[in-house]
């Protein structure tokens, strides 16, 4: 089962333990990498209150009538309202389907770097709901938890792979970012799936690791291993579910694997189920030189890619025109 291929890794002896408890943490890491990118985690420390809070202030957003949220729609990569039919993520992969079945609000990176041209691109002020003020706070205190949590994820990963800790993180001096607050719909609101139409289409995601807050549901988060192909994935309430995207796949010369996963269209059986995720994609410092670790580290050596030109491109390939 997938579930045995996602451990659930509370970062208490992480952060508080002596050396055998940290070595026991990283090692399975390493090894729930290499099988599925995907980890459970626990102890993280963040407040449950925020995304519940977050939930609320969204879901009063996502169900205004369309003519009021359309004034914030803009596409994908942007900061606002991405609406329904903005986004097709197994373009991704190269595969065709049809738009995926959600809408979102996205923020992204906007503390400037002082570098034109990366600011233009990358580092731009966010949006916000004016109907929905509350939902500034608590997104914005989540924000800062998502940042510490991933830089101390990436620490931990570099220690799995016996390098430095500082190995990745002395590329996140000024990262960039992205936050998804993905509202799913049930079957009323969006009608029934086309054929290969989900919530989510299948995809990796495209940078270092992705740090994801989920509702289950029978409509939900799909993870696909090579052992078991598409299966549920294994959820905890307290924990925080945390994937690695494919730069980060990239530099491990894929050693680790980029977490696969699709969102199930509403189910037959429970046409009205609506879920909420919170998901925080982390990258790194823009026009960062990605290369993969050599053996007997790395397995593969891929050819080094501009991190924001990867990143760009794959953006591009997920945009519904």
């Amino acid at each position: 089962m997938v579930s045995s291929q996602v451990p659930v890794i509370d970062l208490g002896p992480w952060r508080s333990g002596g050396p055998a408890a940290r070595a026991r943490t990283a090692a399975r890491v390493d090894e729930a990498l290499r099988a599925a990118g995907f980890l459970l985690v626990t102890g993280h420390g963040v407040d449950p209150a925020l995304p519940a809070r977050i939930r609320e202030a969204a879901r009063s957003f996502f169900r205004l009538p369309p003519e009021a949220k359309r004034p914030y729609a803009v596409s994908v990569g942007e900061r606002g309202w991405l609406g329904p039919g903005a986004e097709a993520n197994s373009y991704a992969e190269g595969t065709a389907s049809p738009p995926d079945l959600k809408e979102s609000w996205s923020w992204a990176a906007d503390d400037p770097t002082g570098v034109p041209s990366v600011d233009a691109e990358w580092f731009r002020p966010n949006a916000w709901p004016a109907e929905v003020p509350e939902l500034r706070p608590p997104v914005t205190a989540y924000l800062a938890a998502m940042r510490a949590l991933s830089d101390e994820l990436l620490e931990l990963l570099a220690v799995a792979l016996t390098l430095p800790e500082d190995h990745f993180t002395r590329h996140t001096g000024h990262p960039t970012w992205g936050f998804n607050v993905n509202w799913y719909p049930g079957a009323a609101t969006v009608g029934p799936p086309l054929p290969g139409q989900f919530r989510i289409g299948p995809h990796t995601d495209f940078g270092t690791v992705t740090v994801l807050d989920r509702e289950p549901g029978a409509g939900g988060l799909q993870i696909h291993t090579d052992a078991e192909g598409w299966q549920d994935a294994p959820y905890d309430p307290a924990a925080l579910t945390v994937n690695i995207g494919d730069l980060l796949a990239r530099w491990t010369g894929d050693r680790w694997r980029a977490g696969r996963h699709r969102v199930l269209p509403p189910p037959a059986h429970a046409p009205a189920e609506e879920l909420l995720s919170l998901v925080y994609f982390y990258e790194c410092d823009p026009h960062t030189r990605v290369e993969s670790l050599p053996a007997p580290l790395g397995r593969v050596v891929h050819e080094p890619v501009d991190s924001h030109a990867y990143l760009r491109a794959k953006l591009d390939a997920i945009s519904v025109s």
